[in-house]
């Protein structure tokens, strides 16, 4: 069997595994849409309503760009992104009124959105508008395109060379007389994972376990690559708020930095980065808002004649929009020659995996292709930057949270391998492991550096022995068996109010004992929803732990990924007769739980339904061993 039937038969089996998910993701959002009202839409993040109108102006292709504003319920957490489709409707009629568009700009309670028209509808003027969020087919197309394209661009061998290195047909290639890189910020093994960078023709791979400083190794190979004369790079990641993180510590480097789509840090110093504020503080900006202003001018005398037509009114109303769309191409083209200019001069370009395919940098290529948190980013979406350079770097870790997948089937197929995960595999010769970790008690990092890592991470020096104070242990398991501490289900999810009730008793017991003139940082996660939102509702309830609530954070698995505290506490909620674990069978999401923590991990949970499962069996056992197991029995008033 020749490679490339082998290249062949792994783009189509992924492309109809990005189809699976596709249709499954559609059904759900179709599903989602019909079934609930504009309040509910905003509760989920799906609708903003009510919103005013601040401004129009005419945008790319004599499209209206309209900005809106939330006007209540600004608490309320949403999913709505730049470059995102949306409808503006009216709540009077909203079956009808209905214009769709695109998302091109969000920043705190504002929006931009670029409507498929050239001037407002009547009805904008009635009140009672809102923006809803359309399903995204747009990044499900580029997703499509990339596969599509790097099918193509397989079976031409001047193209092929990291396309055969990433679908295993070829070994990486190393250059073997390449100059050694040192750096004072970096330990052996970061400083390994640069060199192996360096010397990498088509591919290298960081593997980051918790703490182990995989952002600082990667924002040192990115200065080493510049300096090796990378002219340009790409760097990369799955969600706005990593690319952010990327793109403030590269800038902090003093590398020209633009940063295409919006951020989620809304800080001055990140905006700055921006393509939209270079483009505003550009020598020739102001050339552009003139042009812009006249052809808005333009446009506002001609809306004079909209209710009161004749023939002339009509000819001269047609003149007035003739005139200002051709200023606005003017301006188009000036902004343009400003985008060309700002991109020429950039180091590196950040943005999502989809954003990097924006249209403003499509046409782009790069010396060299980065993409950071890779374990969790879905394989379609990783080839729209891979097609943009010869040579590709991986980041992450494929033993902490997983790509997100609607589709189960597509999920059991493969689509929930990530690209990290399958190169790990493939090549281990282009892995670099960092193996020092800076952020936890060795007691805490033992269990998932036997389980995750072969045993393999070490404890700085600094963090190795650190606790709260000198007779605190690191490392607790609560055992709640035969407490009959039982779970419940809540719609579905799951509670277990008992259990949530004794984790704050012994918090609290434990946060008055402690003799410190610092509060130390505390996460509660629990794996299920519902449990979190008990959590929640337990903590306000709790008299002994109101001067600790700002110190105190409560949130799933999935809201505490990169982040770290002083104590975590976990509670396992299950508890049944049957042993039945669910959801705490994804091992990966308990990784990133039991690592989260600096400096004493308390994990509470019943050991008689979590030890039918290998993963709990040994963490029990590892507890008991190491003196870290308690009765909850111990802790319970009699």
């Amino acid at each position: 069997m020749n490679l490339l039937f082998l290249c062949m038969e792994y783009f189509k089996k992924l492309l109809q595994l990005l189809k699976t998910e596709r249709n499954e993701d559609r059904s759900l959002y179709t599903q989602l849409i019909l079934n609930s009202s504009v309040p509910q839409r905003r509760t989920d993040g799906l609708s903003w309503y009510p919103i005013a109108i601040r401004g129009t102006e005419i945008g790319r292709g004599d499209y209206l760009t309209v900005e809106v504003e939330r006007t209540t319920h600004h608490e309320i957490a949403h999913q709505l992104r730049n470059g995102m489709p949306a409808v503006l409707f009216s709540n009077h009629n909203a079956g009808t009124d209905r214009v769709e568009g695109t998302i091109s700009f969000v920043n705190g309670n504002r929006l931009k959105l670029t409507l498929r028209t050239d001037e407002l509808p009547d009805w904008a003027d009635m009140g009672k508008l809102g923006v809803d969020l359309l399903f995204d087919e747009n990044s499900y197309d580029e997703m499509e395109s990339a596969i599509k394209e790097a099918d193509k661009r397989a079976e031409d061998p001047t193209q092929n060379a990291l396309i055969e290195a990433i679908t295993g047909e070829c070994k990486p290639k190393f250059l073997t007389n390449n100059t050694t890189f040192d750096s004072p910020k970096l330990n052996l093994f970061q400083k390994n994972a640069v060199n192996q960078i360096l010397a990498a023709q088509d591919i290298a791979i960081i593997h980051g376990p918790p703490g182990t400083g995989k952002t600082t190794t990667l924002i040192e190979a990115i200065k080493a690559l510049k300096s090796n004369h990378a002219r340009k790079i790409l760097v990369v990641a799955p969600s706005n708020t990593a690319v952010d993180l990327l793109t403030e510590k590269l800038a902090q480097e003093n590398l020209n930095v633009v940063r295409i789509g919006n951020p989620v840090r809304v800080s001055e110093q990140m905006l700055r980065h921006t393509l939209d504020y270079k483009i505003s503080e550009h020598d020739h900006s102001k050339e552009i808002k003139k042009l812009k202003k006249r052809a808005n001018e333009f446009k506002n005398m001609a809306h004079k004649y909209k209710r009161n037509f004749g023939r002339a009114e009509r000819e001269q109303r047609k003149a007035l929009f003739d005139e200002a769309h051709r200023i606005y191409r003017e301006a188009e083209n000036s902004e343009k020659y400003i985008i060309d200019d700002i991109l020429e001069k950039a180091d590196i370009i950040t943005a999502t995996l989809v954003g990097s395919n924006h249209y403003l940098v499509r046409h782009l290529k790069y010396d060299v292709a980065v993409i950071d948190e890779a374990g969790q980013s879905l394989e379609p979406a990783c080839w729209i930057p891979i097609l943009k350079a010869p040579k590709l770097i991986l980041a992450g870790d494929h033993c902490q949270l997983p790509p997100t997948i609607k589709s189960q089937e597509a999920a059991r197929a493969g689509l929930e391998e990530s690209l990290l995960e399958k190169c790990i595999k493939l090549h281990p010769e282009a892995v670099t492991l960092l193996q020092e970790q800076y952020r936890m008690h060795e007691a805490i990092m033992t269990y998932s550096s036997n389980f995750f890592y072969n045993s393999a991470l070490i404890a700085h020096q600094s963090v190795a022995d650190r606790k709260l104070f000198s007779a605190d242990q690191p490392l607790v398991f609560i055992d709640t068996a035969g407490c009959g501490y039982h779970e419940v289900p809540d719609g579905t999810s799951l509670t277990n109010p008992e259990e949530a009730g004794f984790l704050y008793k012994h918090l609290a017991d434990y946060l008055t004992d402690l003799k410190t003139d610092i509060s130390p940082t505390v996460a509660i996660i629990a794996p299920y929803k519902q449990q979190i939102n008990l959590l929640k509702q337990q903590l306000l309830e709790i008299p002994a732990l109101k001067p600790f609530l700002p110190y105190i954070s409560v949130n799933t698995v999935d809201g505490f990924q990169g982040q770290e505290r002083d104590i975590v506490y976990l509670s396992m909620t299950r508890s049944n007769e049957d042993g039945e674990i669910g959801f705490l069978s994804d091992l990966r999401r308990m990784n990133v739980a039991m690592t989260r923590a600096r400096k004493k991990l308390v994990v509470i949970g019943d050991s008689a339904t979590l030890s039918g499962h290998p993963f709990y069996a040994g963490f029990i056992s590892h507890a008991e061993k190491t003196d870290s197991w308690h009765s909850a029995w111990e802790f319970i008033d009699t």
